[in-house]
């Protein structure tokens, strides 16, 4: 059974951040590749970063590149998201998921098999 849950998200101000994490329970991060989507009201969802299986291979969106940095450690199964530079566009519900192995430059449209609920973050003017 493979449970995945997301916290810290919140409100902050424009140029804030914030860190988001993700724990996973009932896989193995070190076989796995674990990706952070956004979806915002009215929008489609949409792929942010992913990382790989060694943590060694990342990818960003455009929109949030250079703002935001993917982590992850194996060894607690936690996956991190660094949000610098908020901006009001990042308001979102920010969900993470996991897929066996590897990501790839498509890899937001490729299959993730376990999702979290979701943490909102909420960018303010």
């Amino acid at each position: 059974q493979v449970q995945v849950a997301e916290s810290g998200g919140g409100a902050v101000q424009t140029g804030g951040s914030l860190r988001l994490s993700c724990h996973a329970s009932g896989l193995r991060f070190d076989e796995t590749a674990l990706g952070w989507f956004r979806q915002a009201p009215g929008k489609e969802r949409e792929g942010v970063s992913c990382i790989n299986w060694s943590g060694r291979d990342t990818y960003y969106s455009d929109s949030v590149k250079g703002r935001f940095t993917v982590s992850k450690n194996n060894a607690n199964n936690t996956l991190y998201l660094q949000m610098n530079s908020l901006k009001p566009d990042d308001t979102a519900i920010y969900y993470c998921a996991a897929r066996p192995w590897g990501c790839s430059d498509s890899w937001a449209n490729i299959k993730f098999h376990h999702w979290g609920q979701g943490t909102q973050v909420t960018v303010s003017s």
